[in-house]
């Protein structure tokens, strides 16, 4: 998949994995199984009943943010930074993102919870890290594009 091709350990990002991450970071692109999320007015701020293209969380920024209200802000930052990536445990990953996004991206991957979990907190270091290879968190529309590519 291009860019994340060496994103994580392995080097093969699956689809059902895609659209997860789809999910999370890019919202209505990736909506898996073939179906189009209906396109929202923009009359108000996305949130995470109506995320707009930003993904379940407002995208990369909203995950980050998730992160470091759950308590692992060095993580994600070690993610967004130059240095080297921390891991996070899946089960802590999950607590930070909430059941409801996890059932949702779930489905739209047709994957097991944990399996989603233990694939996403594998992948994401790595991914955010790709995102962010100045240490800056892009804006969404690049976050899309890279998607896209």
């Amino acid at each position: 998949m291009g860019l994340f091709d060496n994103a994580v350990p392995g080097g093969n990002i699956t689809k059902p994995l895609m659209i997860a991450l789809g999910a999370l970071l890019v919202g209505k692109m990736l909506s898996g199984k073939g179906t189009e999320q209906p396109v929202q007015p923009q009359a108000s701020a996305p949130t995470e009943a109506n995320p707009g293209d930003g993904g379940l969380l407002g995208g990369l920024g909203g995950l980050l943010d998730k992160l470091k209200n759950a308590g692992h802000g060095n993580v994600a930052d070690s993610w967004v930074g130059t240095g080297q990536n921390q891991s996070i445990n899946a089960n802590d990953l999950g607590s930070a993102l909430g059941p409801q996004v996890i059932r949702e991206i779930a489905q739209r991957a047709g994957m097991d919870e944990q399996e989603l979990l233990k694939q996403l907190s594998t992948a994401l270091p790595g991914v955010v890290d790709k995102l962010t290879p100045n240490g800056q968190v892009p804006q969404q529309h690049q976050v899309a594009s890279a998607f896209n590519s």
